[in-house]
């Protein structure tokens, strides 16, 4: 009762209005906010007046997501722009760059708007505002999920990318953002907790508790299904390779260590404080104040995916120095015909793409950057 008090302006009729109608109350963030965070109408005031400014943590993160967006963004080039990387496997590591470049676009727009221009916000605009960072982010989880699933078909199944490989890949891509767009639309659809104030969320106001531990329920699914699928291809290729230095075996074992380590280094924290958030009222919890630093270093992990799935081919480091090249021949106003001359070798990473398109056994030839 005494949380209500503090929101004295939800403790009336107006709650028995549609959840709908809701939707254009501007009013209502401002009182939702001050009963998720446990404070009062004049302490949650003050702390806007604080916060006009952007902090040391949002400018860093600001410095961050523009990195992500253009070390991505120049992933989208390279594949683009050369025909030997229009394969499977560089569409699938162009669809991660391309959802960790949303992630990293929306969490910018996410702290421009928040801060105390968070309550010039209708609750439709804070449901978008939220729900795309939710959905960008979620894209870059399962595209992940989607290379781990490619891999481990290709390593296992005969011609995987035969006639069908366009319609596969583009199933897969295409179910990816799907989920996403529909685990991130949720909120807004009508899964959250506009009239059900014990149901908030202290981290994100107007989301249902239960929508948050559904949100980490299914991250964690995902994480345990990639490491899964990294132990099976592990273990099928150690099985290939009889002997205990193999090269392949190790390089691959050390492929997937880095993948699942930066992945749980990165997601970890984000998921402990949303997990702390469903079942912990802020008073009880004081960490779930300090969330923003949390997922600052969740978004960590698209800055790092480009490094991991595409710096360990030889090919697309030499695209990305060519790429870097022509802008700046390009700038200086010089000739650019020798920003058109084709590579001349291949990586490890396209040649066993390649390779085995046609196989007719299953892939488990020496290939050190298979995954």
């Amino acid at each position: 009762m005494n949380l209500c008090r503090k929101a004295a302006v939800l403790c009336h009729p107006v709650t028995m209005r549609s959840k709908y109608s809701q939707y254009y109350n501007q009013s209502l963030i401002y009182s939702y906010y001050a009963y998720a965070k446990n404070m009062t109408t004049q302490e949650l005031a003050k702390r806007i007046e604080n916060k006009k400014q952007l902090t040391t943590l949002n400018i860093v993160i600001v410095v961050l997501c523009t990195i992500i967006i253009l070390e991505n963004l120049l992933v989208l080039i390279a594949v683009c722009r050369n025909k030997k990387f229009h394969s499977a496997m560089f569409f699938f590591i162009g669809n991660l760059a391309f959802s960790d470049l949303l992630a990293g676009s929306a969490y910018i727009a996410n702290i421009f708007l928040s801060g105390s221009r968070t309550f010039d916000l209708k609750p439709v605009q804070w449901f978008i505002r939220e729900g795309t960072a939710f959905i960008a982010l979620a894209a870059s989880v399962f595209s992940l999920l989607a290379i781990a699933i490619e891999r481990y078909i290709a390593i296992t199944k005969v011609k995987v990318y035969g006639s069908t490989k366009t319609c596969r890949m583009f199933l897969l891509i295409g179910a990816c953002w799907v989920t996403s767009i529909l685990l991130g639309g949720l909120p807004i659809i009508g899964w959250n907790c506009i009239n059900d104030l014990p149901e908030c969320s202290a981290v994100l106001p107007l989301y249902s508790k239960k929508y948050i531990l559904f949100v980490v329920t299914i991250f964690s699914l995902i994480l345990l299904s990639i490491v899964i699928l990294y132990v099976r291809i592990y273990l099928i290729v150690r099985s290939s390779h009889q002997e205990a230095t193999n090269s392949p075996a190790y390089a691959l074992l050390k492929t997937v260590t880095i993948v699942l380590g930066v992945f749980i280094m990165c997601w970890l924290p984000a998921f402990t404080i949303l997990l702390l958030d469903s079942s912990c009222r802020i008073q009880f919890c004081p960490i779930l104040s300090k969330a923003d630093i949390f997922f600052g270093f969740a978004t960590l992990n698209s800055a790092l995916n480009p490094v991991i799935y595409t710096l360990r081919s030889k090919d697309m480091r030499k695209e990305f120095l060519r790429v870097l090249c022509c802008w700046g021949v390009l700038q200086s106003g010089r000739p650019a015909d020798r920003c058109l001359v084709p590579l001349k070798s291949s990586s490890s990473l396209e040649h066993c793409t390649n390779k085995h398109e046609h196989q007719t056994t299953p892939i488990m030839q020496d290939c050190t950057t298979c995954v």
